[in-house]
């Protein structure tokens, strides 16, 4: 299946919008790096928030002052969780596990 052609204003406005996502994705990692944000509170809102719910867990890890790649690797390998696992995908047990590796 082709995939459709789009008319400049509509490559525009999609565009428009993936940048508008990169950005509050970058904010909420900022938010999470910077102890504005905690992950237990980006975690419960991962279902209603587009933008948290669409953040990669393993991004949100990393975000932590302290936590590099291996780390990161290492606490969703204690919590169960896949590497591209999202947020909005967590269920409730998956949640407390990724809490208590990360207290």
């Amino acid at each position: 299946m082709a995939l459709p052609t789009l008319t400049p204003e509509q490559r525009e406005a999609a565009q428009a919008k993936s940048r508008e996502a990169r950005q509050a994705r970058s904010a909420l990692l900022a938010g999470i790096k910077s102890g504005d944000e905690t992950i237990p509170a980006v975690l419960d809102r991962g279902k209603s928030d587009p933008i948290a719910g669409k953040t990669k867990v393993s991004q949100l890890v990393r975000a932590l002052p302290g936590y590099g790649p291996a780390k990161a690797a290492a606490v969703l390998e204690q919590a169960g969780i896949p590497e591209d696992r999202r947020v909005a995908g967590l269920g409730a047990r998956q949640r407390e596990a990724l809490v208590s590796a990360l207290a």
